[in-house]
């Protein structure tokens, strides 16, 4: 009926790694939100998709033709604790679908229901949380950031029990998979040693396609999942999104960014900037992320060496090696993006801090991460007034664009190049708040207004001022995100 051609390898190849499972009936499903576009790339017909029987397979009511329904079963290390047995306990992996460009991404619903991974929760989701991370995987990918879907939001017809009552719903999730780093952690703590062989071999032909003639497959796919996440944390950083939970069963290997709890944009740049109200000796501040990312990347090749070399000496001497390039790849990423921001045609060779020493100023200055960095463009156009303004007298700036112009001299972006690179809006903290607290009352407008305005990052919109204004001091202080559970 929807036109969703479904395929499952990770079920025919990974028996072990899930468990079949059924979603809990909405007694009343009703569509919040739809993505027109993507359900189009899926091969779906968005008309199909809003009908009852449309709505009853998003909500997990019906399970479509071809679909094989499971819960992915992973461990992790949650802010440095080991779990070993984690999973889907509110949500299961439909199938995965052959898009209309011959792609395969899986289709997930969260909030469907309690699993054998449940662990005592009621494996329900509210309304407000699945609200957050379908805008937040959208406007990060507008923002060209690699990251899961939103297909749809659901309401369920239930009430969930949090603090208080609340509407519950259901998150249809796009992905290139959700293997994840603590999907190797689960499969390495079991008795047969072939289910993580079988495990490598699945993420290489999906993940990591020239690692399988490699000498040595699994630290070529070690290589390819440190890349990919170099580039993802970079990327991150570079528009100062905070994840606020990078424990390994949140990072994919694909390098997609995954699971939107307590993630938010910074205002004032700040790197011990921490928003989430678990997170309370900051270990996933937005300054630690890269290294965050390298910890939980050793835990993946914690769990390759046997099938790197049978010598474990020389296993660990060849994971460590790449493990150690990390911090260069990922300075590199940063370093170019960051030189893209600037308008610059490179960094410098004799000046290769230039954008961290701006970074220094805005911290000084207590200067908002974003505006700084999109006010770059009227400066390259000679006026310097509105970085200035955000900065005030802060020592540092005269010194600081006098070098900034001089490194532009050797090559440079015009402004309006700057501006295709520098948004001018993203999910500020106080505007999705307050787009939340009124979807949860049942008034979509400021949802649906504030999605809108997240679609065209880059593009000034008239009339749309208040979006690219940083939160007031008074919900900056006091602000803090939560997990959604």
């Amino acid at each position: 009926m929807t036109g969703l051609q479904f395929d499952n390898t990770f079920v025919r190849e990974l028996d072990g790694l899930y468990e079949r499972w059924s979603a809990r009936t909405a007694p009343d499903p009703d569509l919040v939100v739809l993505n027109d576009a993507l359900a189009q790339e899926l091969g779906a017909d968005p008309d199909d998709l809003r009908s009852p029987a449309g709505v009853d397979l998003l909500v997990g009511n019906a399970v479509p033709a071809g679909a094989d329904p499971v819960a992915q079963a992973y461990a992790g290390h949650q802010f440095g604790g080991y779990s070993p047995r984690l999973g889907d306990g509110r949500a299961l992996l439909l199938g995965e679908v052959i898009t209309a460009a011959d792609d395969r991404v899986d289709l997930h619903l969260k909030g469907s229901g309690r699993t054998p991974f449940a662990r005592g929760g009621d494996g329900l989701a509210a309304l407000a949380p699945m609200l957050r991370e379908y805008l937040m995987c959208e406007a990060m990918h507008a923002l060209g950031v690699p990251t899961t879907r939103g297909l749809a939001v659901v309401a369920t017809g239930d009430s969930v029990t949090r603090e208080t009552l609340l509407p519950g719903a259901v998150f249809v999730r796009v992905a290139s998979s959700h293997l994840r780093v603590g999907t190797f952690q689960y499969a390495a703590s079991l008795d047969d040693p072939s289910m993580l062989a079988r495990l490598i071999d699945h993420s290489i032909s999906r993940h990591a396609p020239s690692a399988a003639t490699a000498e040595r497959p699994a630290l070529a796919l070690l290589d390819a999942v440190i890349d990919v996440q170099a580039d993802l944390i970079a990327r991150w950083m570079s528009i100062g999104f905070i994840h606020g939970v990078m424990n390994t069963d949140n990072m994919t290997i694909s390098g997609e960014t995954i699971d939107y709890g307590p993630c938010a944009f910074m205002d004032v740049y700040d790197p011990a900037t921490v928003f989430s109200s678990i997170d309370h000796g900051g270990r996933y501040a937005f300054g630690n992320q890269p290294q965050i990312g390298l910890w939980n990347l050793a835990r993946l090749a914690e769990t390759l060496l046997a099938f790197i070399d049978p010598d474990q000496d020389t296993a660990v001497e060849l994971a460590t090696g790449r493990l150690e390039e990390f911090p260069t790849r990922f300075r590199a990423r940063w370093s170019e993006l960051m030189a893209t921001k600037l308008g610059l045609a490179a960094v410098p060779t004799d000046d290769a801090e230039l954008a961290d020493d701006l970074l220094a100023v805005l911290h000084e200055s207590g200067a908002d991460f974003t505006s700084a960095f999109r006010s770059l463009s009227a400066a390259a156009d000679g006026d310097e007034q509105p970085l200035r303004s955000l900065v005030g007298d802060v020592d540092g700036i005269d010194s600081w664009l006098e070098r900034w112009q001089a490194a532009r001299a050797a090559g440079s972006s015009t402004a309006v190049e700057m501006n295709a690179v520098n948004p001018i809006y993203v999910p500020r903290n106080h505007l999705v708040d307050e787009a939340l607290n009124a979807a949860t009352t049942g008034d979509l407008a400021p949802f649906t207004t504030l999605l809108d305005v997240l679609q065209q990052p880059f593009t000034e919109q008239s009339g749309r001022h208040r979006f690219a204004e940083p939160a007031p001091a008074d919900f900056a202080s006091s602000f803090r995100t939560f997990c959604g559970t």
